[in-house]
C-alpha cells in the first residue's frame, strides 16, 4: 500500500507541473490587460502601463514563468492584482465554505445513491427498481444550478423554510450552519446520487446472483444481513470508482450552485477573478483544485486497496 501512495505521489508532480504550465500559459494568451480591469474604463493608458510595470505583467513571458515556478517550489501560489494579498490566505478563508458544502453534496449523493442502487439491485425488473432507475436518468439531467434555483424558490422564498443566503460559519453557529447547507447539498448532490445510484443497483445485481449468495440464504441467513453484509460490502468495490469521479464533479458544480446560494467559497472566488482578470488568483485556484482531485483519487485508491486486497501492488 505504501508503494501505491509513493507511486501516486511521484505521479502526480509532472501532472502539476504540466497543469501549472498550460494555465500559465493560457492565462497570458487571455486578450486585455489585468491593469486595464482593475482601473476600470476610465483609466489612461500611462496609468494602465504604469500599473502593469508594478504588478510586473510587462515582462516577456519565460521571466514570469521561471518567477512563477520558483514562487511554486517555495509554496508561494502568487499574489492577488486586485486585493494584493497572498492567493493562498484567500483560498484559505473560503476553503471552509466550499469543504462543508461539497461534503454536504456527498452525504446526499451516497446515501441516496446507495439505497436506490440497493432498491433497485435486489429485485432487478421491478417496479421499484424501474422507478429507482427512472429518478436516477431524470436527476442526471437536470443542472445543478436549475435544482438549486427551484428548490430557492419554493423552500426558502415561498415557504421561508430556510434562509436565502445560505451559509454561516460553523464556528459562529453550527445550528445555522447545518441548516443553510440542507438545499446547497440536494442541489449538488443530486446528480452524484443517480451516477452512484445506477453503479450501485449495476453492482448489487450481480452480486445477489452469485452463488454464495444463494447459499447464505439457503441456510437461512436473513435476508437484510445477506444485503448489507455480504451483498453490499462486495458491491461497494466498483461503486468506489462511481465515488471519485462524483468528488471530481462536484467540485466544478460548486461553482454554479455557490452563486446560486450566495456561498462564500472557492467558487464565487474563482468566477470573480476570472471576470476581473485576476489571473494570479485563477492560476492558483486551478492548481489547488487539482490538488484536491489528486488527493481525493488517492484516498480511494487506498479504500480500494483495502476493500479488495487482490488489488494491492505486490
Amino acid at each position: 500500500m505504501l508503494k501505491l501512495i509513493l507511486y501516486r505521489l511521484a505521479l502526480a508532480v509532472p501532472q502539476l507541473l504540466l497543469l501549472s504550465f498550460l494555465v500559465f500559459t493560457l492565462t497570458y494568451l487571455v486578450p486585455g490587460s489585468p491593469a486595464a480591469a482593475i482601473l476600470g474604463v476610465a483609466a489612461n493608458p500611462e496609468s494602465i502601463a504604469r500599473l502593469e510595470q508594478q504588478l510586473g505583467l510587462d515582462r516577456p513571458f519565460f521571466e514570469r514563468l521561471i518567477e512563477y515556478y520558483a514562487g511554486l517550489f517555495r509554496g508561494d501560489f502568487g499574489t492577488s492584482f486586485v486585493s494584493g494579498r497572498p492567493v493562498l490566505e484567500l483560498f484559505a478563508e473560503r476553503l471552509p465554505a466550499t469543504l462543508s458544502l461539497i461534503a454536504g453534496g456527498m452525504v446526499i449523493s451516497v446515501v441516496l445513491g446507495l439505497a436506490l442502487g440497493i432498491i433497485g439491485g435486489t429485485k432487478p425488473g421491478s417496479i421499484r427498481d424501474r422507478a429507482a432507475t427512472a429518478f436516477s436518468s431524470v436527476s442526471m439531467s437536470l443542472p445543478e444550478f436549475w435544482i438549486g434555483i427551484v428548490l430557492l424558490l419554493v423552500f426558502a422564498v415561498q415557504l421561508g423554510l430556510f434562509p436565502v443566503v445560505s451559509y454561516v460559519p460553523l464556528a459562529v453557529d453550527p445550528a445555522g450552519w447545518l441548516r443553510g447547507l440542507i438545499l446547497p447539498s440536494i442541489a449538488l448532490g443530486i446528480g452524484g446520487a443517480a451516477l452512484i445510484a445506477r453503479q450501485t443497483r449495476t453492482a448489487m445485481a450481480v452480486t445477489m446472483s452469485s452463488r454464495y449468495i444463494d447459499s447464505l440464504t439457503a441456510v437461512g441467513v436473513p435476508r437484510r444481513r445477506v444485503v448489507m453484509r455480504y451483498g453490499l460490502k462486495n458491491a461497494l468495490v466498483p461503486v468506489l470508482a462511481s465515488t471519485g469521479l462524483t468528488i471530481s464533479i462536484m467540485l466544478g458544480a460548486s461553482f454554479s450552485v455557490e452563486k446560486v446560494f450566495a456561498f462564500p467559497g472557492i467558487g464565487a472566488l474563482m468566477l470573480r477573478s476570472v471576470t476581473g482578470k485576476d489571473f494570479a488568483v485563477v492560476q492558483g485556484g486551478v492548481l489547488l483544485i487539482a490538488i484536491m482531485v489528486i488527493l481525493v483519487n488517492l484516498i480511494l485508491d487506498v479504500s480500494y486497496g483495502l476493500l479488495n486486497p487482490k488489488s494491492r501492488p505486490s
